[in-house]
């Protein structure tokens, strides 16, 4: 990245490299041609202020936001990120499986039904990248 970004930028884009690895800079990628800004602000404030905080551990915040998007039922995309990020911090699949269950009592199946489906697709994609 640009050496005369904020230390801001440079700690959410070290946060973001270390939860999503190449998912997440994929995403900043794909904005640039159409909103670079809302690449900073990700960066800057999702990963430098929010998901640098140390209240709670990298595991933890990624189960919350895998619950969060799969109960949110319309962000299959973003879901998949978060899914491999979850992965990426010890997550297990079993565990990803289970949150999509308990969602089920919260969203709905549907939700739950989409989220275990974005899950698969997630562990098939990680299985043919070996």
């Amino acid at each position: 990245m640009d050496s005369t970004k904020t230390e801001r930028f440079n700690k959410g884009w070290d946060k973001l490299k270390e939860i999503d690895g190449e998912a997440g800079t994929s995403v900043i990628e794909s904005l640039k041609d159409i909103s670079p800004d809302l690449g900073v602000y990700i960066i800057e404030y999702g990963f430098g202020d929010v998901y640098s905080r140390n209240i709670l551990d990298n595991r933890t915040k990624e189960i919350a936001v895998v619950a969060a998007l799969t109960a949110m039922g319309n962000a299959e995309p973003q879901l998949k990120v978060h899914i491999n990020a979850a992965l990426n911090v010890g997550v297990t699949s079993e565990e990803i499986s289970e949150i999509m269950i308990l969602m089920s009592l919260y969203s709905g199946f549907p939700s739950a039904l989409n989220g275990t489906f974005a899950l698969k697709e997630v562990l098939k994609e990680r299985e043919s990248e070996k």
